[in-house]
Parts: structure tokens; C-alpha cells; sequence
């Protein structure tokens, strides 16, 4: 309840940019899947201080400076994953498999000498898919008398009768798109009242509609309710949702190596964004002893995130001991820094009694766009990242890694296409999202100088507050109120590995599983006492990592 009360508070101090996207998707993007070659994923991403292979060019810049040849990698795959929803009883599948193209790089390491204290100069380019998006989840169950109609009535009021008459309800900057498909869908309406307005209500011949007690009755716009009468009570008949694309990395590295102790790299990241996610919400409005009325409605949003950004990644390995193989790195990730842009479509279709006939409206936004997607262009800044690592070998039989990382997502900023700051998106990311402590640990074997085995495993504490809500400006254009608090994420990781003497592969399998509290949307807006029950959900994926290479 403070949260909301604080959002709130915040609402006359924020401009018409809050419509654009929420710390939920922006969270999305910033995170990373535990990805790369078949010997990184293997080891648990462990491998900061150990270096020696392409994909620490994006966790610990300084590992490319271990390597004295040159090299070249491709790395695909083939990933299952799996959404599991619990809810009400039910238990709701959703798989999707798919054929993954992973990374590819190449290093150049260039030997200096003997004679001065820089020995090796390497320069590196890889890429890396660090995160994908492609999921599909349902659900469905009985809503404890909550309904995304009371959210859209909460998001409305205020809104004037002329707010409504001198405005197209999709392109203004007063009027939420919550609000325009509930109103024009006839799910909500202004309150009523015997307190005289400039608005009475009237009848069809123009004469005045009176209370029980015969009171001339007038629309109060200051307030809205629901369609929803004091016995209906709303079932969720159906929430589905797609989700694909992902997140590509770009990354150009320069390493040294100093004496064969010191190490130090540089490198600079630049990503893709391509994400879409489509979902579908429909209530069914029953009587209080659960039975159909043939009254209802379904809710589809449409919307994708494209855009780009660029990062700057420092990194160093020591070695103090001379005469031992302990490795310690340090690695620093500034923010991210990305200009993307939302595009957003919604459809509505209300199926509601008129007296004894059922009456079905369509609200779609592309009849009042043009036919064409809602676009706004805004930035983001994600957090710094800060990475401490271990390395220790044994003999040339046994390799070591422990690697600690942290990431305060409550730091993420919002900033809109002129570069100022949209407090509301930035102050819910404090309010909602806290810091990641991620700790892996990895172990190689050599059970012969050719062939090794690989074992890892990795963890992610959760990014979200117990409390956090998706919480929508009054004048967002967000139509998927749907949120999951993710919890923490586990990777279990085994790998196999060939090394002849220019040619290698190495292949890796990846478990991953997080669960998570997913809402339908915001419950607070129902003012019940009775809490709207989350949604159990259980995210797996299962892949499996090809890496071929050649070393030269």
C-alpha cells in the first residue's frame, strides 16, 4: 500500500512520457541468460579469472589476454523450454522448442616479447546471444472477485466529459489506454450521484433519470465503476501470452599480458534489442454461484521493443604468487546505455446485455491510429555491473573457477526521446527492484591432455522486491497489465571437451529453472480486502551447446 501511495503522490510531477514502457520489461532486457561457448557454459561461466576463452571478452575483458595463439569458435544449439502455471488447482503446460545460433568469434594474439614487460597484445570480436525472450505461458481460474475492469475505472478517474469529447482517447496525452478501451468498450463508466453536475443523466427522449427516491441523477466524471454489478463476479476465462526475440551482443576487445601475471582488457559492447510479446486476457462475468451469463470480454496487446545500445567493460587477472597458479580478477560493466522504441496496438471486444439482447463492441486501437502502431522513443540506463573472481589450476589436469557478481537493478534509470528523466518509470524501479548477487562455480578435468570433463553451476538471487506491483501511470498506453516477480535462478551445467592439436569441440548441457508470482495485473486497483491468489509459475529450459574451434 506505501508503494502505491507513493506512485501516486508522483503523478502530478511526471509528464505524458510515463506511457511508455514499465521496470518489468525494462529488467527483461538487462538481465542475461548464462550463454557462450560449450566450454564457458560447461564451467558455469566461471571462467573470469581462469580467461583463456572467448566468452570472458563479455564478463572479465582480461581473460583474452591469456591466449598465445590465435582462435576461432562458432557455438549453436538446441534449447526446450518450458512454462509451468499453477493456479486455483489447475496446472497449465507450455513447451517450446527451438534451434539456437549461440556465438562466434575470433582472437588474434599478437607476442610482443620476452624483453620488455608486455608480452602479448591480443584483439578479440565475438558474438553472443545473452538473452532470449522465446516463451509461452497460460493460464486461467477463478479471480477472488478482482477484475482488470476496477483497475481501468481507478486509471480513469478524473477524466472529464470534454477530456472525452475534444480528444481521440488513442493519441492524447490526458487519457490512458486502460481507460479508452474500458470506456469505449462500455466496461466502465462515470459515477452517479444526486449532487448537481453539469451533466444530468437523461433518457433516450431527452427527460430525466431519477433514483429510487426521486432525485434527478447526474454523471459524476471525477469517479468511475466498473460494469461489474454487486452480483457478478468476474472468472478469468483465458490469459495467454507469446513472447520471442532476444538480446544480441557485440563485443570488441583489446587485452595485455604483462609478465605472464598481469593481465588487463578493455572491451566494448554493442546490442541488438528485438523483443515482442503478444497477450491475450479474457473475463467472464458470472453470477455469485459461478454460473455463465454469456457476458464478458477478451483483451489483446500487441507490443515490440527494438533498439540498440553500447556498453564499455574493464577487466584485470593477478596472479601474486609467483611460483603459484592462484589467479585473481577484477572486472567493472558500465550501464548499458540504450535508445529503443515501443510499438503498441490493443483490441478490445465486449460482449454486455443491453435488457435482454447481448451486445458485442469492438475497440480497436488501429481504427483511431491510422492502421497503424503507437510508437515512442525513450532510453534506458541499466545498472553497473561489478565482478570479482577466482582462479587456481592443478598441475595441467584440474582447473578452478569461483566468480562473484552484483547488479543493482533499483538503480536502473528512464530518460524520454530528449533525454529527460521519467520519474515515474525510475522511481518504480527503486520502490520495486533491489540489488542481483550472482555466484558460480566451475571445475574442469583432464582425463587425458585431449579429452575433459566439465561441471558447473550457477545462481541468481531475485531482482524484485516480495511487494513489487506493475504499477501504470494514468496515461500509460500499456494494455499488458500482467507482471511476474521472478524469483531466484539456478543453472546446473555439464560439458565434455576434445582438444587436438589445432582442432577442438566441446559440448555442454544447461539446466535452468526459476520460478515466479505472476499477477493477471495490478490487484491493489480492486480495493478487496481478499487477496488476488499469484499464479505459481515454474520456467525450465534445457540446451544443449555445440562449440567447434580451431586454434592457430
Amino acid at each position: 500500500m506505501r508503494k502505491i501511495m507513493i506512485l501516486t503522490a508522483l503523478t502530478v510531477l511526471v509528464s505524458v512520457s510515463a506511457g511508455a514502457q514499465s521496470v518489468y520489461d525494462a529488467t527483461n532486457i538487462a538481465s542475461k541468460d548464462l550463454s557462450g561457448t560449450a566450454r564457458f557454459v560447461g564451467m558455469g561461466g566461471a571462467m573470469g579469472a581462469l580467461g583463456g576463452d572467448i566468452s570472458t571478452i563479455g564478463t572479465n575483458p582480461a581473460g583474452i589476454g591469456i591466449y598465445r595463439s590465435n582462435d576461432i569458435m562458432t557455438s549453436f544449439g538446441y534449447s526446450s523450454t518450458g512454462v509451468e502455471s499453477k493456479y486455483g488447482g489447475q496446472a497449465f503446460n507450455m513447451d517450446k522448442n527451438r534451434w539456437n545460433f549461440d556465438n562466434a568469434g575470433v582472437v588474434f594474439s599478437t607476442k610482443v616479447g620476452n624483453v620488455t614487460s608486455l608480452r602479448y597484445v591480443n584483439f578479440a570480436f565475438n558474438y553472443q546471444k545473452v538473452k532470449s525472450f522465446n516463451r509461452n505461458m497460460t493460464t486461467a481460474g477463478d479471480l477472488n472477485g478482482h477484475s482488470q475492469t476496477y483497475l481501468m475505472a481507478a486509471m480513469s478517474d478524473g477524466i472529464t466529459k470534454p477530456m472525452w469529447d475534444n480528444n481521440n482517447p488513442f493519441n492524447t496525452d490526458v487519457i490512458g489506454w486502460m481507460s479508452a478501451l474500458g470506456y469505449e468498450g462500455y466496461l466502465i463508466s462515470p459515477s452517479l450521484t444526486t449532487d448537481k453536475t453539469p451533466y444530468p443523466l437523461e433518457d433516450a427522449d431527452g427527460k430525466p433519470i431519477v433514483d429510487e427516491n426521486g432525485k434527478p441523477l447526474y454523471t459524476n466524471y471525477d469517479f468511475y465503476t466498473s460494469v461489474l454489478g454487486d452480483g457478478d463476479r468476474p472468472y478469468l476465462r483465458e490469459f495467454r501470452s507469446r513472447e520471442s526475440g532476444g538480446v544480441n551482443q557485440f563485443d570488441f576487445n583489446v587485452a595485455f599480458n604483462f609478465n605472464d601475471r598481469f593481465y588487463l582488457g578493455l572491451t566494448i559492447g554493442a546490442y541488438d534489442v528485438n523483443y515482442n510479446k503478444y497477450t491475450l486476457y479474457g473475463e467472464d462475468f458470472r453470477t455469485e454461484k459461478g454460473e455463465a451469463t454469456g457476458s464478458g470480454y477478451t483483451l489483446e496487446s500487441f507490443n515490440k521493443v527494438t533498439g540498440a545500445g553500447f556498453d564499455f567493460k574493464l577487466g584485470a587477472i593477478v596472479r601474486p604468487f609467483e611460483d603459484s597458479p592462484l589467479r585473481i580478477g577484477f572486472a567493472i560493466h558500465t550501464p548499458t546505455f540504450y535508445n529503443l522504441t515501443w510499438a503498441t496496438s490493443a483490441r478490445l471486444v465486449s460482449e454486455l446485455y443491453e435488457g435482454d439482447k447481448l451486445v458485442t463492441t469492438t475497440v480497436d486501437s488501429y481504427d483511431y491510429l491510422d492502421n497503424r502502431d503507437m510508437k515512442q522513443d525513450y532510453k534506458i540506463n541499466t545498472p553497473w555491473v561489478y565482478n570479482l573472481s577466482l582462479g587456481y589450476t592443478v598441475g595441467t589436469q584440474l582447473a578452478l573457477g569461483a566468480e562473484y557478481e552484483y547488479k543493482d537493478y533499483s538503480t536502473t534509470k528512464f530518460y524520454d526521446y530528449n533525454g529527460d528523466n521519467m520519474e515515474w518509470q525510475t522511481n518504480e524501479s527503486k520502490l520495486c527492484l533491489k540489488g542481483v548477487n550472482t555466484f558460480r562455480i566451475g571445475a574442469e578435468y583432464k582425463v587425458i591432455p585431449q579429452f575433459a570433463l566439465r561441471a558447473g553451476y550457477n545462481y541468481s538471487s531475485s531482482a524484485f522486491k516480495d511487494d513489487a506491483i506493475k504499477a501504470l501511470h494514468s496515461f500509460s498506453i500499456n494494455t499488458d497489465t500482467d507482471y511476474a516477480n521472478l524469483k531466484s535462478l539456478s543453472n546446473y551445467t555439464l560439458g565434455i571437451g576434445y582438444r587436438g592439436s589445432a582442432f577442438y569441440a566441446d559440448l555442454a548441457y544447461k539446466y535452468s529453472v526459476q520460478k515466479a508470482d505472476f499477477y493477471p495485473f495490478d490487484p491493489s486497483a480492486s480495493g478487496l480486502k481478499d487477496p488476488l491468489a499469484a499464479a505459481k509459475l515454474t520456467d525450465t529450459r534445457s540446451q544443449v551447446i555445440l562449440t567447434l574451434g580451431m586454434r592457430f
